[in-house]
């Protein structure tokens, strides 16, 4: 099981917590404090300039990091309801919960269209 100790304190997550979103909450704060670190390996691992020895340890700390430092592993997940699937990025929101608020008025904006 991955521990992380910053879900004890009082998350600013919104909406709907499930275990699916406490867990993305982890990865998410897990990646964006070995961000920097990964970058600069990776680009130390591609540089073609540099000793080969000096890209292979790069490319070695690079696997060896933990697996929620990748991007890959962060999932988009909506707000309301925690599913993970059908969700609009710039809402933040599934398909179904999105039109549940915007027929109630509560998306700034967006209307039902008619033409």
């Amino acid at each position: 099981m991955f521990h992380t100790p910053s879900l004890l304190k009082p998350l600013s997550i919104g909406g709907f917590i499930n275990a699916r979103i406490l867990k993305d909450h982890a990865k998410r704060i897990v990646f964006a404090g070995n961000e920097e670190r990964r970058q600069a390996l990776r680009y130390i691992s591609r540089n073609t300039q540099l000793p080969q020895i000096q890209r292979l340890k790069a490319q070695l700390e690079l696997n060896s990091m933990h697996c929620h430092t990748r991007p890959t592993q962060i999932k988009n997940r909506c707000i309301m309801a925690g599913k993970g699937k059908g969700v609009f990025r710039d809402f933040r929101m599934a398909r179904f919960q999105f039109r549940l608020n915007a027929l109630a008025g509560n998306i700034p904006g967006v209307s039902k269209a008619s033409w």
